[in-house]
């Protein structure tokens, strides 16, 4: 019999399933290699046709998206009872994505944002919103982890033949290059060996040369903190690097990391120089923890209030 595969959608945009879809016609030997036996997003399948399953049936399951409600924990609980292996796939899972920047408010302050003094989503069977935004790994186990946003298709492809190949990676293995992106940047080699910035541009004040290095033009590339295996995709986009790898397996928090990455290439010496040339980055937390903030060593904003 073939390996049963499960694909699932917890707090995300859709990206990662998109990025399924996007394997186009290889998306065919995945099918003739394994059996889909869920993926909701995609083909008819309910909750119920996982209930149903024994324990460990599903070989693997790619589950995408930040844990925010009750019914996604529900699901996450259930998914891992019922494979061998569970895999985070996307930033999302992997480190809390951009839904994790929501715990930088609580719940009533997202609630009075979108709905007002209107009612708010909750109760007569509904699922529970979380004042506090996770990772899959802080439910359940995880067994790997795929990270980007999205995966890029051919990190896809690589990690569904490394998982049904007869020697999966170890457990707990990011399923993706261990070095940071500049050592892959078709750029590199512009970069200056000593590397000063007295300014942080942002890529609407400036004409971005296509060639050159673009730390080296004062815009915020956080390609030295940041985990390669993109392609460097943003890079030939002619943009910088976000973060959305994530760290090495050498960095505990990714954000103190491309903080620290940033601050060791300022040239100016006195608290107005550095304050100046940090104007360039109007949102810092936005910025440095844009993909990581749950898993990072500050988790959340702490609040004199917290609920769920």
């Amino acid at each position: 019999m073939k390996p049963k595969v499960a694909f699932y959608w917890c707090a995300s945009c859709g990206g990662c399933e998109e990025a399924v879809v996007d394997l186009a016609e290889k998306i065919l030997d995945v099918v003739s290699a394994v059996d889909i036996v869920f993926w909701p997003v995609a083909l008819d399948f309910k909750r119920a046709d996982v209930d149903a399953m024994s324990d460990g049936a599903i070989f693997v399951t790619f589950l995408n998206g930040a844990i925010r409600s009750s019914e996604q924990e529900e699901m996450a609980h259930l998914l891992r009872r019922k494979s061998q292996l569970l895999v985070a796939f996307g930033s999302c899972s992997h480190l809390g994505g951009i839904p994790g920047l929501a715990n930088l408010w609580t719940r009533e302050d997202i609630f009075h944002t979108v709905y007002g003094d209107g009612a708010h989503p909750e109760g007569n069977g509904l699922p529970s919103f979380y004042d506090t935004v996770r990772t899959l790994n802080q439910v359940t186990s995880v067994d790997y982890y795929l990270p980007g946003c999205p995966p890029t298709t051919k990190l896809v492809e690589s990690a569904l033949e490394a998982l049904l190949g007869d020697a999966p990676p170890p457990k707990g293995a990011v399923l993706a290059p261990d070095h940071a992106l500049c050592d892959d940047c078709p750029r590199k080699d512009t970069r200056p060996p000593e590397l000063t910035l007295d300014a942080l541009r942002r890529p609407h004040q400036v004409s971005i040369d296509e060639q050159k290095c673009l730390l080296a033009q004062g815009l915020l590339c956080l390609g030295p903190a940041t985990r390669s295996g993109c392609e460097a995709l943003c890079i030939s986009g002619n943009m910088p690097c976000t973060g959305c790898f994530g760290p090495t397996s050498r960095v505990r928090d990714f954000g103190a990391k491309a903080l620290g990455s940033v601050a060791s290439l300022l040239a100016g010496s006195d608290a107005g120089e550095i304050a100046r040339a940090l104007d360039g980055i109007p949102d810092p937390a936005g910025t440095f923890y844009r993909y990581s903030l749950p898993s990072s060593l500050l988790e959340r904003k702490r609040m004199e209030a917290r609920h769920a």
